[in-house]
């Protein structure tokens, strides 16, 4: 390991340029940086994708046309051509002992140069049976040294790649830029930790990942970058809970048996035993003068939102101080203005008479509006507020905040939730998704939070029924649609579009007019998207609410939170165009009551396969289907760098890898109780690079 003092010229040396290297030149560097690869640094961090296996171990005798193959052997003749169409031909022929095999390209003349007759080399490709011959177009090659060995190097690194970037240019590069850090890569773990850990030495690592030795290396390699870059993101949210919790201190809100049991007696049914263990996690962390911080992930209709209540009943039910006369105040923003009107009367209605006031501000109000919440909020008479992006805009200033609730945390990050953190003191703060994640994944993005999960519903509910609906079906579909209707159910037509668009996707307006002259012109429709004005939506959603409307054709405006329980069918149109977890998230406006709701998804196609439609009608599990989701999308689509506010990881999969993040998390919390500033020597290295890559993202500063 580099003593502390060596790492300012080891940093200055892996901050070199990539046209300073041997072979890399500026013609080179400059496509290179169409990938982010600068630096000597960029180019060891640009980790391979995949390896092929360029053993040369396999025989003549073993080829399967299509599989990916290696052998080794000896030139035995070159021959070049130019073809009919103008394009050279170049052709290569191998004695790989068993037999015989060629290697062609085609409008690559330059590559004759490199074979002549007798030398040695291994060939890595796809082979094809052609002409009595096996064959391989355009393989990787390996040239072999005088007397090298043929398993010298079994694996060829496969990097990604930008548009005009070859993998000869990435390899080059890389190998320079290996050969250049040779002696001078710090190390960022303590040696004991490496040693604990059996992890691999950090130049030991690059090497390997880079020019790996087997494949059991390649496996050791990758732990150790894994390894670190978890162990470091966890280490960081922990620095940045820390910050949160010492900074201010939050109002200690105590939830006696008394609260408890009038707060309850608000809500016209019992809870499930999952949401009171879930209001006990709450009123723990709130009776603490640290800030709360907690996420409530849950399934499509599992009583969130009444937790959420329950939360804020306990922030307005809490006097400032015991012989004063006022109350802290809650907030909840949601990431719809839709979604934010329905909590609104939501919460009007099961506080009338109580004395708390609950107050609205969005962006739809008219500015004399605005101005009047704004007064009641700052003033503190407005108990609970609901707002959307407009409570972060910095008009909102509260008098006495003591809860923070956030809607559908997938839509917000850290940032935005630290802005709702600004003030004289921190509020707790409790955030909310429906967008089920496997607790390891939601260890990993959101390790600044405590995690509570909904893992129950409410009796009564019943699971969607759900179907595909392809053209030979839909007649058959609309009739049964037209029956339940009839008999007083309500329900959703969703179109992913509000305009005609390239993808040719149904678009709302015209669905509408096909719908109210065909299929459902018996019943009256609505129409909602975003694009109209509040008042409008609320018009809207309000006559559908009320029963003066039968069907709601809407696109996924209606995604999150609307609540209409006589709502209970539903229909998606062009449904292969959607996410799994928002095909999820609509089909919860039809569960919301004790009678069963209906989802056809309907599909351009009646046979072939649609992934994320099929995995979406097979089963109504949240948590179930998010697991789907990660492997069909990735982790970084559903809780990546969008949506956490977080720099993306380099190496790390937070779904093939969640043993890791727990391993990490273990470890971490361990560091940093025992040394929650690194003020460690051995730790200097690694507390640098925790600032420089997470620093600017959670407000960690200079961590003294």
């Amino acid at each position: 390991m580099d003593s502390p003092a060596s790492t300012p010229s080891a940093d200055a040396s892996l901050s070199t340029r990539l046209e300073r290297l041997p072979g890399v030149g500026t013609a080179r560097a400059e496509k290179l940086a169409k990938l982010g690869l600068v630096t000597v640094r960029d180019a060891l961090m640009h980790f391979p994708r995949d390896y092929r296996d360029f053993s040369g171990a396999h025989a003549v005798a073993d080829l399967v046309e299509g599989e990916h193959a290696s052998l080794a052997g000896e030139v035995t003749e070159v021959g070049s051509r130019t073809l009919f169409s103008g394009r050279s031909m170049l052709t290569v022929s191998l004695d790989c002992g068993g037999g015989r095999v060629r290697a062609v390209w085609f409008g690559m003349p330059f590559m004759a140069k490199r074979f002549a007759k007798g030398m040695s080399v291994v060939i890595a490709g796809q082979p094809r049976f052609s002409s009595g011959a096996w064959e391989f177009a355009h393989p990787d090659v390996r040239w072999l040294a005088g007397g090298e060995d043929v398993h010298a190097s079994d694996w060829l690194a496969i990097y990604p790649l930008a548009e005009g970037v070859q993998q000869s240019h990435v390899r080059l590069a890389v190998q320079a830029a290996l050969a250049h850090a040779v002696g001078v890569c710090p190390e960022a773990l303590p040696e004991a930790m490496l040693e604990a850990k059996a992890l691999l030495p950090i130049e030991a690592a690059f090497r390997e990942i880079h020019r790996p030795s087997s494949q059991e290396m390649i496996a050791a390699a990758r732990r150790r970058f894994v390894y670190q870059e978890l162990f470091m993101l966890q280490l960081a949210l922990r620095m940045h809970r820390a910050r949160q919790q010492t900074a201010k201190a939050a109002p200690s809100i105590t939830v006696d048996a008394r609260l408890d049991a009038r707060i309850r007696a608000r809500f016209p049914f019992e809870f499930t035993a999952a949401q009171k263990r879930v209001c006990a996690e709450i009123a723990a962390d709130m009776a603490r003068t640290e800030p709360m911080n907690r996420l409530l992930q849950g399934d499509v209709g599992s009583g969130k939102t009444a937790i959420a209540v329950y939360a804020m009943l306990a922030a307005v039910g809490t006097r400032v101080a015991p012989e004063a006369a006022e109350r802290y105040q809650a907030a909840i923003m949601a990431p719809t203005e839709l979604l934010a009107r329905q909590h609104h009367q939501t919460l009007s209605r099961l506080l009338a008479g109580s004395g708390v006031d609950v107050e609205l501000l969005v962006g739809g109000q008219t500015a004399k509006q605005r101005e009047a919440s704004l007064a009641r909020v700052a003033a503190g008479t407005a108990g609970i507020v609901v707002g959307t992006q407009a409570l972060v805009t910095g008009a909102a200033r509260f008098r006495h905040l003591g809860l923070v609730v956030i809607d559908e945390q997938h839509r917000f990050g850290v940032l935005q939730r630290a802005v709702l953190q600004q003030g004289q003191a921190d509020p707790h703060t409790l955030v909310m998704t429906a967008t089920p994640i496997p607790r390891t994944i939601a260890h990993a993005v959101y390790g600044d939070l405590d995690v509570s999960v909904l893992d129950e519903t409410p009796p009564g509910r019943q699971p969607v029924a759900t179907y595909r609906v392809g053209p030979d079906d839909l007649d058959r579909w609309w009739e049964f649609v037209r029956k339940k209707l009839a008999a007083g159910r309500r329900g959703y037509v969703v179109v992913p579009a509000v305009e005609e668009s390239k993808r040719d996707l149904a678009s709302i307006a015209s669905a509408y007019e096909s719908l109210a002259n065909g299929p459902l012109e018996a019943f009256r429709l609505g129409l909602i998207h975003g694009r109209l004005k509040a008042k409008e939506k609320a018009e809207v959603m309000e006559a559908f609410r009320s029963g003066r409307l039968d069907v709601l054709v809407a696109t996924s405006v209606i995604e999150v939170g609307i609540d209409v329980p006589e709502a209970t069918i539903m229909t998606i149109l062009d449904a292969e165009s959607f996410g799994l977890a928002q095909l999820h998230q609509l089909r919860g406006r039809v569960a919301r009551g004790a009678t069963q709701g209906l989802c056809g998804a309907v599909t351009a196609s009646q046979a072939e396969p649609h992934p994320r439609v099929d995995a979406f009608v097979a089963t109504t599990d949240g948590f179930q289907l998010a697991e789907q989701d990660l492997m069909l999308r990735g982790p970084g689509d559903l809780v990546g760098t969008k949506q956490s506010g977080m720099p993306p990881l380099y190496l790390a999969d937070l779904l093939r890898d969640g043993s890791v993040v727990a391993e990490a998390r273990r470890d971490a919390l361990e560091v940093f109780q025992r040394d929650p500033h690194l003020g460690d020597p051995a730790l200097e290295r690694l507390r640098k690079l925790i600032l420089d890559r997470w620093g600017a993202t959670l407000g960690l500063g200079e961590v003294s």
